[in-house]
Protein backbone atom coordinates (compact mmCIF):
# COMPACT_ATOMS: atom_id res chain seq x y z
CA UNK A 1 0.00 0.00 0.00
CA UNK A 2 2.91 2.08 -0.36
CA UNK A 3 3.45 4.57 -2.75
CA UNK A 4 6.82 3.95 -4.79
CA UNK A 5 7.60 7.56 -5.51
CA UNK A 6 6.11 9.20 -1.80
CA UNK A 7 8.95 10.73 0.39
CA UNK A 8 7.20 10.08 3.67
CA UNK A 9 7.76 6.14 3.39
CA UNK A 10 10.15 4.39 4.87
CA UNK A 11 11.31 3.33 1.60
CA UNK A 12 13.57 6.68 1.95
CA UNK A 13 13.53 6.51 5.72
CA UNK A 14 14.43 3.99 7.22
CA UNK A 15 16.11 5.09 10.59
CA UNK A 16 17.60 1.15 12.81
CA UNK A 17 17.46 1.88 16.55
CA UNK A 18 20.73 2.60 17.33
CA UNK A 19 23.50 1.64 20.28
CA UNK A 20 24.63 4.13 22.97
CA UNK A 21 27.82 3.80 20.65
CA UNK A 22 26.00 4.96 17.56
CA UNK A 23 24.48 7.96 18.98
CA UNK A 24 27.90 8.24 20.13
CA UNK A 25 26.53 8.10 23.85
CA UNK A 26 30.07 8.14 25.66
CA UNK A 27 29.81 11.34 27.20
CA UNK A 28 26.69 10.61 28.45
CA UNK A 29 24.83 8.99 31.55
CA UNK A 30 22.45 6.33 29.83
CA UNK A 31 20.16 6.68 32.86
CA UNK A 32 19.81 9.71 32.56
CA UNK A 33 19.30 10.22 28.54
CA UNK A 34 16.98 8.33 25.99
CA UNK A 35 17.54 8.48 22.81
CA UNK A 36 15.16 9.19 19.94
CA UNK A 37 16.50 7.83 17.08
CA UNK A 38 13.02 8.28 14.84
CA UNK A 39 13.57 11.96 15.30
CA UNK A 40 16.88 12.04 14.62
CA UNK A 41 15.92 10.81 11.48
CA UNK A 42 14.02 13.32 10.77
CA UNK A 43 15.55 16.42 12.03
CA UNK A 44 19.08 15.28 11.21
CA UNK A 45 20.91 16.23 14.76
CA UNK A 46 21.14 13.74 16.96
CA UNK A 47 18.38 13.71 19.85
CA UNK A 48 17.80 12.73 23.47
CA UNK A 49 14.65 12.75 26.20
CA UNK A 50 16.74 14.02 28.98
CA UNK A 51 15.12 11.44 32.31
CA UNK A 52 16.84 13.04 35.16
CA UNK A 53 16.98 17.16 35.05
CA UNK A 54 19.92 17.60 37.21
CA UNK A 55 22.33 20.69 36.75
CA UNK A 56 25.13 17.73 35.57
CA UNK A 57 22.49 16.39 32.60
CA UNK A 58 21.97 19.96 31.56
CA UNK A 59 25.30 20.91 31.77
CA UNK A 60 26.46 17.80 29.74
CA UNK A 61 23.38 18.73 27.01
CA UNK A 62 24.41 22.51 26.62
CA UNK A 63 28.00 21.44 25.68
CA UNK A 64 27.06 18.03 23.33
CA UNK A 65 25.20 18.69 19.95
CA UNK A 66 21.97 17.79 19.89
CA UNK A 67 18.06 18.67 20.14
CA UNK A 68 17.32 17.47 23.79
CA UNK A 69 13.67 17.64 25.40
CA UNK A 70 12.52 17.65 29.12
CA UNK A 71 9.22 16.75 30.50
CA UNK A 72 8.65 18.00 33.95
CA UNK A 73 5.51 19.12 35.99
CA UNK A 74 4.08 22.29 35.75
CA UNK A 75 4.80 23.87 39.31
CA UNK A 76 8.43 22.30 39.33
CA UNK A 77 11.17 24.96 39.28
CA UNK A 78 12.33 25.88 35.74
CA UNK A 79 15.06 27.95 36.69
CA UNK A 80 17.67 25.41 36.27
CA UNK A 81 16.36 25.08 33.23
CA UNK A 82 16.51 28.46 31.93
CA UNK A 83 19.75 28.50 33.18
CA UNK A 84 20.96 26.20 30.36
CA UNK A 85 19.65 27.68 27.66
CA UNK A 86 16.29 25.44 27.69
CA UNK A 87 13.01 26.92 26.18
CA UNK A 88 9.40 26.41 26.40
CA UNK A 89 7.90 24.38 23.88
CA UNK A 90 4.19 22.94 24.77
CA UNK A 91 2.28 21.73 27.71
CA UNK A 92 0.53 18.04 27.68
CA UNK A 93 -2.36 16.80 29.28
CA UNK A 94 -3.61 13.29 28.83
CA UNK A 95 -7.65 12.98 27.93
CA UNK A 96 -9.35 9.76 29.75
CA UNK A 97 -12.22 7.96 29.87
CA UNK A 98 -14.21 4.56 30.88
CA UNK A 99 -16.65 3.44 29.55
CA UNK A 100 -18.90 3.99 31.83
CA UNK A 101 -18.44 7.85 31.56
CA UNK A 102 -18.45 7.90 27.35
CA UNK A 103 -21.00 10.57 26.03
CA UNK A 104 -21.61 8.51 22.72
CA UNK A 105 -23.13 10.44 19.76
CA UNK A 106 -23.96 8.79 16.73
CA UNK A 107 -24.06 10.17 12.63
CA UNK A 108 -25.87 8.05 10.23
CA UNK A 109 -22.78 9.39 7.41
CA UNK A 110 -20.22 8.35 9.42
CA UNK A 111 -18.29 4.73 9.02
CA UNK A 112 -15.08 3.53 10.44
CA UNK A 113 -12.61 1.61 8.69
CA UNK A 114 -9.11 -0.09 8.57
CA UNK A 115 -7.67 -0.62 4.87
CA UNK A 116 -7.57 3.19 3.86
CA UNK A 117 -4.45 3.26 1.92
CA UNK A 118 -1.37 5.32 3.55
CA UNK A 119 -0.69 7.56 1.30
CA UNK A 120 -3.71 9.20 1.55
CA UNK A 121 -3.80 9.64 5.36
CA UNK A 122 -0.05 10.61 5.16
CA UNK A 123 -1.60 13.99 3.56
CA UNK A 124 -3.73 14.76 5.73
CA UNK A 125 -0.60 15.38 8.15
CA UNK A 126 0.24 18.48 6.29
CA UNK A 127 0.09 21.79 8.84
CA UNK A 128 -2.02 19.18 11.16
CA UNK A 129 -0.63 19.18 14.20
CA UNK A 130 0.69 23.29 14.83
CA UNK A 131 0.11 23.09 17.97
CA UNK A 132 2.78 19.84 18.88
CA UNK A 133 5.92 20.76 20.40
CA UNK A 134 7.92 20.27 17.33
CA UNK A 135 5.98 23.33 15.19
CA UNK A 136 6.23 25.27 18.26
CA UNK A 137 10.01 25.03 18.53
CA UNK A 138 11.48 28.04 16.97
CA UNK A 139 14.74 26.07 15.57
CA UNK A 140 13.49 23.27 13.55
CA UNK A 141 11.58 23.31 9.90
CA UNK A 142 8.28 23.09 10.23
CA UNK A 143 8.50 21.01 6.64
CA UNK A 144 10.51 18.35 8.71
CA UNK A 145 7.71 18.65 12.15
CA UNK A 146 5.20 17.43 9.59
CA UNK A 147 7.70 14.91 8.61
CA UNK A 148 8.26 13.47 11.98
CA UNK A 149 4.22 13.34 12.35
CA UNK A 150 4.34 11.23 8.55
CA UNK A 151 6.65 8.89 9.92
CA UNK A 152 4.89 7.89 13.28
CA UNK A 153 1.77 7.64 11.36
CA UNK A 154 3.03 5.36 9.24
CA UNK A 155 4.62 3.19 11.81
CA UNK A 156 1.27 2.65 13.60
CA UNK A 157 -0.08 1.99 10.24
CA UNK A 158 1.99 -0.68 9.57
CA UNK A 159 1.32 -2.63 13.02
CA UNK A 160 -2.67 -2.17 12.03
CA UNK A 161 -3.59 0.30 14.29
CA UNK A 162 -4.93 3.20 12.30
CA UNK A 163 -8.34 3.86 11.49
CA UNK A 164 -9.66 5.45 8.44
CA UNK A 165 -12.64 8.02 9.02
CA UNK A 166 -15.42 8.62 6.30
CA UNK A 167 -17.98 10.83 6.04
CA UNK A 168 -20.58 10.11 3.21
CA UNK A 169 -18.27 7.43 1.91
CA UNK A 170 -15.08 10.34 1.71
CA UNK A 171 -11.75 9.66 3.44
CA UNK A 172 -12.66 12.62 6.61
CA UNK A 173 -9.47 12.20 8.65
CA UNK A 174 -7.65 9.24 10.78
CA UNK A 175 -7.01 8.06 14.52
CA UNK A 176 -4.19 6.13 15.04
CA UNK A 177 -3.86 3.77 18.58
CA UNK A 178 -2.22 1.83 20.19
CA UNK A 179 -3.40 -0.10 23.12
CA UNK A 180 -5.92 1.93 23.83
CA UNK A 181 -4.36 5.05 23.52
CA UNK A 182 -5.58 6.94 20.43
CA UNK A 183 -1.79 8.21 19.69
CA UNK A 184 -2.15 10.47 16.39
CA UNK A 185 -5.26 11.99 15.02
CA UNK A 186 -6.46 14.61 12.19
CA UNK A 187 -9.04 15.51 10.00
CA UNK A 188 -8.97 16.39 6.62
CA UNK A 189 -9.17 20.33 6.15
CA UNK A 190 -12.28 20.24 4.34
CA UNK A 191 -14.28 18.72 6.46
CA UNK A 192 -13.08 20.52 10.23
CA UNK A 193 -15.50 23.15 11.78
CA UNK A 194 -18.70 21.17 11.00
CA UNK A 195 -18.83 19.84 14.30
CA UNK A 196 -18.01 16.29 12.98
CA UNK A 197 -15.12 14.93 14.71
CA UNK A 198 -17.31 13.93 18.31
CA UNK A 199 -19.40 11.71 15.92
CA UNK A 200 -16.18 10.13 14.47
CA UNK A 201 -14.60 9.76 17.60
CA UNK A 202 -17.59 8.05 19.59
CA UNK A 203 -16.97 5.31 16.38
CA UNK A 204 -13.70 4.63 17.29
CA UNK A 205 -14.00 4.39 20.92
CA UNK A 206 -17.07 2.54 20.71
CA UNK A 207 -15.02 0.13 18.53
CA UNK A 208 -11.75 -0.02 21.30
CA UNK A 209 -14.12 -0.53 24.02
CA UNK A 210 -15.88 -3.55 22.18
CA UNK A 211 -12.22 -5.05 21.45
CA UNK A 212 -11.90 -5.10 25.61
CA UNK A 213 -9.80 -1.99 26.24
CA UNK A 214 -10.94 -0.91 29.80
CA UNK A 215 -9.53 2.60 29.57
CA UNK A 216 -9.18 5.43 26.50
CA UNK A 217 -6.36 7.61 26.74
CA UNK A 218 -5.10 10.54 24.73
CA UNK A 219 -2.28 13.23 24.98
CA UNK A 220 -2.83 16.51 23.66
CA UNK A 221 -1.89 20.35 23.91
CA UNK A 222 -3.52 22.04 26.29
CA UNK A 223 -3.13 25.07 23.84
CA UNK A 224 -5.48 23.13 21.46
CA UNK A 225 -8.60 24.10 22.46
CA UNK A 226 -10.10 22.28 19.67
CA UNK A 227 -9.24 19.49 20.79
CA UNK A 228 -9.98 20.05 24.28
CA UNK A 229 -13.85 20.83 23.66
CA UNK A 230 -13.75 18.00 21.84
CA UNK A 231 -13.11 15.42 24.41
CA UNK A 232 -14.61 17.00 27.01
CA UNK A 233 -17.76 16.67 24.76
CA UNK A 234 -17.19 12.92 24.88
CA UNK A 235 -16.92 12.62 28.69
CA UNK A 236 -13.23 12.41 28.88
CA UNK A 237 -11.42 14.14 32.19
CA UNK A 238 -8.12 15.52 32.17
CA UNK A 239 -5.28 14.91 34.18
CA UNK A 240 -1.11 14.23 34.02
CA UNK A 241 -0.40 17.50 32.57
CA UNK A 242 3.64 17.83 31.87
CA UNK A 243 5.47 20.92 30.31
CA UNK A 244 7.81 19.88 27.75
CA UNK A 245 11.08 22.12 27.21
CA UNK A 246 13.80 21.29 24.40
CA UNK A 247 16.81 23.01 23.79
CA UNK A 248 18.65 22.77 20.53
CA UNK A 249 22.53 22.40 20.63
CA UNK A 250 24.89 23.22 17.84
CA UNK A 251 28.31 23.07 16.75
CA UNK A 252 30.31 26.18 17.34
CA UNK A 253 32.57 27.42 15.21
CA UNK A 254 36.58 26.71 16.01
Amino acid sequence: MKQKNDPYTSSTIQPLMPSFDDLNFSHFNSTSFKPSPWDEAIFQVPCYEIIDPSETSLAQASSHVGHYTVKLDPLADKALLHRYGFYYADTLIEPSCKQDRLINHSHVDIAVVSDMPLHELLNMCDNSFVYGRFHRDFNLSKVQADQRYKQWLEQLYNNANVFGLLYKNNIAGFIACSEGKLMLHAMDVQFRGQGLAKFMWSAVIKILFEQGENEIRSSISASNLAALNLYSSLGFHFDQAQDIYHRLTEATSS
